[in-house]
């Protein structure tokens, strides 16, 4: 019982709705004693370091490998014609957000909001995938779509929060060094046949993330590098199935032992960042909430549908434009991962990051809107799915 409770918080990220509505609570409720807590001392750092810097690098570097997994033979993403429409839908889903908000920073003469562009380009996976479930059932051609949008998007944003939003004044030589140091180690780990991924974790991870730190890279990204370096399957067999957890490769083992972790990370991670006082809300707030709501589904839609008219290219078979409509309106849930490039885009605190903040927190809400409008266009649930077994799946990975 408890052990299905437990399974139960983590496959519905429950620990990050907690900590999300506790930092709201507390902070509204004392927000001087919460912003002690964030900025308190532990071994020289604040907690929030420990957790945005530090912690965070492991959930980024679990969305690093589904990235790389991706690529993999029989990837979502492993050749043109595969990808080629759900890349589309993401870089509509990226640029449209992106131009709603500078044009609303532009209408509104807001020049010292412009930084925080790149804040509604993100798609929670996580909620993505949860609300994606609840409209079209757990089986349907449109979850799968959905999810690869979200894994370019995180593709993109890997790449976004590394050169858009390096901190400056890095030590490039130092950190070109570490990096070749973890390289090195990880490839001599890989000659010694090392199966285990905390050899990996421990030497080229440290070196890793102590070079984005010494570059003035954001170091939450500092773990990414090393998922190439680690063994893998030869193929991927799909996005969030359960035969991975039964894989014996170090890199499905690591996501197997890590995820609880990670979720209870992403738990403290919205504890030390969403407590925000509602009366924060402010311009930045609108910015972000209306290029969510509007410019993502907006921006997959259209670039699709032109796509398809001047490319030929194709939706998945008994995927239908109302289902592409709310997969777009899905993918507007920016929260975690536009929550964190909050904090990146604007290290400096103060009202601006409220007023983000808000609005990446608020974003849920497109969620809402997806429900509403599956109901109100008669999207079909999938009732009955036809599941794969674990044991085809391991077959056919080990073929």
């Amino acid at each position: 019982m408890v052990r299905r409770g437990i399974t139960f918080l983590l496959e519905n990220s429950l620990f990050l709705i907690g900590g999300t509505f506790a930092a709201l609570v507390w902070a509204n409720y004392d927000h001087e004693s919460y912003e002690r807590m964030v900025h308190m001392q532990v071994f020289g750092k604040t907690i929030h370091f420990w957790v945005t810097d530090v912690g965070m690098s492991l959930f980024f570097l679990l969305a690093g490998k589904e990235v790389f997994e991706s690529f993999l033979p029989g990837g979502s993403l492993s050749s043109l014609r595969k990808a080629a429409t759900p890349l589309v839908a993401t870089l509509g889903g990226m640029i449209f957000p992106a131009a709603v908000f500078y044009g609303c920073c532009m209408v509104f003469d807001r020049q010292d909001v412009l930084r925080g562009w790149a804040i509604p380009c993100a798609t929670d996976i996580a909620f993505s995938y949860l609300i994606a479930k609840i409209i079209f059932g757990p089986n349907h051609v449109a979850i799968p779509f959905l999810l690869l949008i979200a894994i370019a998007d995180d593709a993109g944003g890997l790449a976004i929060l590394a050169l858009g939003y390096s901190q400056g004044g890095g030590d490039w030589y130092s950190c070109g060094l570490l990096l070749l140091l973890a390289m090195c180690i990880g490839l001599l780990l890989r000659v010694c046949s090392v199966k285990s991924f905390l050899p990996y974790l421990i030497g080229p991870g440290v070196c890793s993330w102590l070079a984005f730190e010494a570059g003035g890279l954001h170091p939450a990204l500092g773990l990414v590098p090393i998922v190439c370096l680690m063994p893998h399957e030869r193929k991927d067999i799909g996005i969030f199935v359960e035969a991975e957890d039964a894989l014996p490769d170090a890199l499905n083992r690591m996501e197997h032992c890590l995820k609880p972790l990670v979720e209870g990370i992403l738990g403290l991670f919205a504890l030390v960042n969403a407590g925000v006082v509602f009366s924060n809300v402010a311009a930045p707030t609108g910015f972000v909430l209306g290029s969510l709501l509007v410019g993502k589904p907006l921006g997959i839609f259209l670039c699709t549908i032109v796509a398809m008219a001047i490319f030929s290219l194709e939706m998945p078979h008994g995927m239908t434009k109302r289902d592409l409509l709310v997969v777009g309106m899905v993918a507007g849930i920016g929260f975690t991962v536009s929550l964190f490039v909050s904090v990146v885009a604007f290290p400096e605190g103060g009202v601006v990051l409220d007023a983000a903040k808000m609005g990446a927190l608020f974003s849920f809400g497109s969620g809402l809107v997806a429900i509403a409008t599956a109901k109100l266009l008669g999207v079909q649930r999938e009732k009955s799915p036809d599941r794969v077994s674990v044991p085809i799946l391991l077959a056919e990975v080990e073929g």
